[in-house]
């Protein structure tokens, strides 16, 4: 008996759906073989920071993809990565998936510029075609996620993590001196104690400490400390920061930029209360901008002339340094932060991210939170190949345009200067990776 049915192992859909099987078994060869490898090299923390910023780069594509489909466009594909294909899948006319190389993503919009060659069949759905104010909400969608993201995470800083109430300073660890005994040490300070007073002056912040010890290097103070409930009265006399070199952890702690009189002890101060989630949101748009207002102050500074040429500095000198600072606080009268050139590579965000996360998940929190602001506000600069070029772009061309005929940008022209800026930007990029790489950077108090 004939019969015109098809093998059952060569229909037309079946090797399509082996190939899809055989991508899916390699993508999760690769997601398990990272995460044991994570585990076998103690390295979790640096899997989870690895892990945030890919969900941060595809949320930012997301922005981009949901405001373009919303408005009408066609978008053809959606990927983290770059490079070979690992897995895809299509659904309609857009297409999903993973690359070999996580260096990114990208969602892919007919018609960005009018240099694209489009379909006369997709001509009306490009984004060259579409009013102003959509495709400046495409434009900025991105940069608008990664303030979403700052915001949500700020929120869950306060109702995972708590707001910080502040309570006397307590010894963390003591540090040392390349060459003799702290004043810690020689006063028998220890580990957990809790600092009361100085001199009878009641100490209830660090910042009360450091103005109890930053004057007074030299001189002999009546120090009180509560250990294990008892209180214990000690003499110590702080040291002049200029004298001495402090090391903590087997890394030299950087000085002061001004003399003052330091303990050699490191400090923490104050708990946290968790806050209800209500209570949490005018905390969080409060904690959005402080954060906001500091990384536009340091965008500023950063590539301001003068920051610009201390980080040349710091990239020509990064060998010369033996250690990198730990911006550890050593009540002392000022504080130093990490990177003194103001830039970090994503390995030094990495760095910094798996050790706060080792010292408190909350600090890893507000850290990702300063990232994603960093990101958005950084992506809305004007110029190509950033999303605030085609705002920029957008916006000249609506200016220009007149009833009834509109004006299209020749981007041809602007492609020079693109190149300048990009290449500028990858001479920053990995100018922070090397001096990273050679200086490595770390977390205050991690």
């Amino acid at each position: 008996m004939s019969s015109s049915a098809r093998p059952a192992d060569t229909g037309p859909g079946l090797p399509r759906r082996r190939d899809t099987q055989l991508a899916l078994l390699r993508l999760a060869a690769v997601v398990v073989g990272g995460v044991v490898l994570a585990v076998v090299v103690h390295a979790v923390n640096v899997l989870v920071v690895v892990l945030a910023i890919v969900a941060m780069i595809m949320l930012h594509e997301l922005g981009h993809f949901v405001a373009a489909k919303a408005s009408g466009m066609k978008v053809t594909e959606y990927f983290l990565g770059f490079g070979p294909r690992l897995w895809s899948i299509r659904k309609g006319e857009t297409e999903y998936g993973v690359k070999a190389i996580p260096a990114g993503g990208y969602v892919k919009i007919t018609g960005m510029t009018m240099l694209e060659d489009v379909a006369t069949a997709d001509e009306d759905r490009s984004y060259r075609q579409a009013s102003f104010p959509r495709r400046l909400a495409v434009a900025v969608a991105g940069s608008a996620m990664h303030m979403v993201i700052a915001l949500v995470l700020c929120w869950s800083y306060f109702v995972f993590v708590g707001a910080n109430v502040a309570t006397p300073p307590t010894v963390a660890a003591l540090l040392h001196f390349e060459h003799g005994r702290t004043p810690a040490e020689i006063a028998g300070v220890r580990t957990g104690d809790r600092i009361v007073s100085i001199n009878g002056r009641r100490i209830t912040s660090f910042t009360a400490l450091q103005h109890e010890i930053a004057p007074n290097a030299g001189r002999s103070l009546s120090l009180v400390v509560e250990r294990h409930g008892t209180m214990v009265h000690l003499s110590i006399r702080p040291t002049n920061s200029r004298d001495v070199t402090e090391v903590f952890q087997g890394q030299v702690v950087p000085a002061p930029k001004k003399p003052t009189g330091i303990i050699g002890v490191e400090l923490t101060s104050g708990t946290n209360q968790p806050v209800s989630p209500i209570a949490a949101v005018p905390r969080s748009f409060g904690e959005f901008g402080s954060i906001a207002a500091a990384t536009g102050k340091g965008i500023a500074d950063v590539f301001s002339f003068h920051g610009l040429s201390q980080f040349a500095h710091s990239v020509a000198t990064a060998g010369n340094h033996s250690t990198g600072g730990t911006g550890s606080s050593t009540a002392s009268g000022g504080s130093s932060g990490g990177q003194s050139a103001g830039v970090t590579s994503i390995l030094g965000i990495i760095e910094i991210g798996s050790q706060a996360a080792n010292v408190n998940r909350g600090f890893l929190l507000l850290l990702l939170a300063e990232v994603n602001l960093f990101v958005g506000i950084v992506n809305l600069f004007p110029m190509l190949p950033l999303d605030g070029g085609h705002v920029a772009i957008a916006v000249y061309e609506r200016i220009r345009s007149r009833r009834g005929r509109r004006y299209h940008a020749d981007v041809l022209k602007l492609m020079p200067v693109a190149y300048v800026f990009l290449a500028f930007i990858v001479v920053i990029g990995l100018g922070a990776l090397y001096a990273n790489i050679v200086q490595p950077v770390h977390f205050p108090g991690g």
